[in-house]
């Protein structure tokens, strides 16, 4: 049985550091947040607990590239759509998007593949990574999330990462409209 608790954990030995910086960088904004510690969660059946017992949905996290390898984009989706690239690829006029491999993964957001989540964009200084947020996200009222490890999933408000957050990293986001269907 999971259990919830508020704000980061008291005992921070065994957290790796990229965990550890989530806390300080939420905290340090002041953003409340619930947290759960449970085993790995790299796919969206392993989450679909998590979100029970924090009451949300937990979003799908994108790690995405150009062919050429010179943009990337971090697409927050809800986890029970389906992803087309052909979809997306129209409204960012990016052609030929793929997933990124996990180099880039560490590289640009220092997450490893299968903890992919908004709170890497932390980590971002230099801005190579475009957020993109399915608008259906944008409706809910909390956000789930990892902190930067699949071992932790976090629920805040989605005001908070959108009007807090988001701009503390320096980043922006574009809203896109994903239907997902076939």
């Amino acid at each position: 049985m999971m259990e919830i608790y508020n704000g980061r954990p008291e005992n921070m030995e065994g957290r790796l550091e990229r965990e550890v910086r989530t806390y300080d960088f939420l905290d340090e904004l002041g953003i409340e947040y619930q947290r759960v510690d449970h085993e790995h969660t790299d796919t969206m059946g392993a989450c679909e607990e998590v979100s029970k017992v924090l009451n949300i949905v937990i979003c799908k996290n994108l790690f995405l590239c150009n062919r050429q390898k010179t943009a990337y984009y971090l697409l927050l989706m809800p986890g029970d759509k389906k992803f087309k690239t052909k979809e997306l690829s129209a409204q960012i006029n990016s052609a030929r998007l793929s997933f990124a491999d996990g180099e880039d993964m560490v590289k640009y957001l220092d997450i490893e593949p299968g903890s992919a989540s908004v709170m890497g964009l932390m980590n971002d200084r230099d801005k190579n990574v475009q957020l993109l947020i399915d608008e259906d996200v944008l409706k809910e009222e909390y956000f789930g999330c990892h902190p930067c490890m699949n071992t932790s999933s976090l629920k805040m408000k989605i005001t908070d990462v959108i009007e807090k957050f988001i701009p503390a990293t320096g980043h922006d986001y574009k809203t896109v409209h994903l239907v997902g269907e076939d």
